[in-house]
C-alpha cells in the first residue's frame, strides 16, 4: 500500500490551479491588440483634428485692458478682437474677455467661428458687386477691382478681407475709426453680397437680362 501511493500521485491529473490558463493569455493578447488599435484611432483622430484646425487662420486685431466697476472696486480683464477665416470664402469676427490674454484670445476664436459668413468669390478672387455695410457709427464701402490690384484697405477691414480670401478689392472706411465696429461693418457688407445668378433668381429674370 505504501509503494502504490507515489505512483498514484505521479499519475494523478493536475488541478486547474496547477495548469497555466491559456484563456487568460489569449485575453491579454486581445486586450493588447485593442489597446494598439485605440492608440492608432486616437492618432488618426488627432491628425484629422489638426488638419481641420490648420485650415483656419487666426489674427488678433486688438487687445485692450478693460475694467468693470463692482462692489469691491474695479475688476480688470482683457478684451481681444480676433478675425478667423480659411481664405476660401469663410470669415468671422469674434470678441473674447478673460482675466488673461491667452484666455481672451481663445474665447475670441470660439466666438468668431460661431459668427461665420460665407462670401461669394469670383474667379479672380474678387467680389461680384459693390456693397456697403454699417455697424454703429462705422460704415464700410467695398467694391470689386481688376486682377492685380490687391487689397486696398486698412486696419481691421484689411484683415477681414484677406482672411476671407479676397485678393483684389477696393475698400473705404467711412465714419468711426473703432476697429471692432469697422470689422463688423465689413462683415455686414460681405454678408450682403449676392452673385448675379442669385440676383436673377430672386428677381425672376434671366441672367442675360441682368448683363444687358
Amino acid at each position: 500500500m505504501t509503494d502504490s501511493s507515489p505512483q498514484s500521485n505521479a499519475n494523478a491529473v493536475p488541478g486547474a490551479a496547477d495548469v497555466p490558463a491559456a484563456a487568460d493569455g489569449q485575453q491579454q493578447q486581445q486586450e493588447q491588440r485593442r489597446g494598439r488599435g485605440d492608440r492608432r484611432g486616437d492618432r488618426r483622430g488627432g491628425r484629422r483634428g489638426q488638419e481641420r484646425d490648420s485650415e483656419w487662420q487666426e489674427r488678433v486685431v486688438q487687445i485692450r485692458r478693460v475694467s468693470k466697476t463692482v462692489k469691491g472696486g474695479k475688476k480688470m480683464s482683457f478684451r481681444a478682437i480676433v478675425v478667423v477665416g480659411n481664405e476660401k470664402g469663410q470669415v468671422g469676427v469674434g470678441v473674447g474677455k478673460a482675466g488673461d490674454v491667452i484666455g481672451a484670445v481663445r474665447k475670441g476664436v470660439a466666438d468668431g467661428k460661431k459668427q461665420m459668413v460665407k462670401v461669394p468669390l469670383t474667379r479672380h478672387n474678387s467680389i461680384p458687386t459693390l456693397s456697403n455695410g454699417r455697424d454703429g457709427a462705422a460704415s464700410v464701402l467695398i467694391r470689386p477691382a481688376a486682377p492685380g490690384t490687391g487689397v486696398i484697405a486698412g486696419g481691421s477691414i484689411r484683415t477681414v478681407l484677406e482672411l476671407a480670401g479676397i485678393k483684389n478689392v477696393l475698400a473705404k472706411r467711412l465714419g468711426s475709426k473703432t476697429p471692432l465696429n469697422n470689422a463688423r461693418a465689413a462683415m455686414v457688407a460681405l454678408s450682403l453680397l449676392r452673385t448675379h445668378k442669385e440676383t436673377a433668381k430672386e428677381r425672376g429674370i434671366s441672367l442675360e437680362q441682368i448683363y444687358s
